[in-house]
């Protein structure tokens, strides 16, 4: 993947207000659909870092996986959002395993207010069984798979600065939890 990456320069870390609001969580979990509402609620752009890095690699992430493996997808997801990082305040949506590389893990902190959509696997599984697209449910059984997922993933995800539960009501209601806890941290508004 040809993904040019932009180095921000050392400077003091943004105060609260001027941070990106950074979405993480496993797949299905709501990051795409709760950050467009927030961003749109906070007249914020929105990004989705999946979406970006389909458009940088010219292909699916499902053929990336596919063509060259999860490493080399990595390498290319931490890029994109080092580059959308480095610009003006938004909200972004990752996909479900960046936060899990330390790398990445450590940019959001340093220039992101994490926020991490937590669910249960029942709603994970009924959401990420309509989409075929999943590189990591592609083979074996999607239960076990996410299981492990949340094994691995859900102690990382608690070092999010902020933790809301997407329990499969409506998404609105996700957004305002997110703004009530934003609120809590001081963070006023972003308009």
């Amino acid at each position: 993947m040809q993904v040019q990456e932009q180095k921000a320069p050392h400077a003091a870390a943004p105060a609260p207000q001027e941070r990106s609001l950074v979405l993480v969580g496993l797949m299905g979990a709501g990051k795409s659909t709760v950050g467009r509402r927030l961003a749109s609620a906070l007249r914020l752009p929105f990004h989705d870092a999946d979406q970006e890095i389909e458009a940088a690699a010219g292909c699916t992430i499902s053929d990336f996986f596919d063509r060259y493996g999860e490493t080399a997808f990595r390498d290319g997801e931490r890029k994109v959002i080092a580059r959308l990082l480095s610009g003006p305040r938004h909200v972004l949506a990752t996909g479900g395993g960046a936060f899990m590389d330390p790398q990445t893990r450590c940019m959001i902190k340093e220039r992101g207010l994490s926020i991490w959509l937590r669910a249960d696997i029942s709603l994970l599984l009924e959401r990420v069984t309509k989409r075929p697209t999943r590189p990591l449910l592609k083979s074996g059984d999607p239960r076990a798979t996410m299981e492990k997922l949340i094994h691995e993933r859900y102690p990382i995800y608690a070092e999010a600065d902020i933790v809301v539960d997407s329990n499969g009501g409506p998404h609105e209601a996700v957004m305002h939890q997110i703004i009530t806890k934003l609120a809590a941290l001081g963070v006023k508004s972003y308009s």
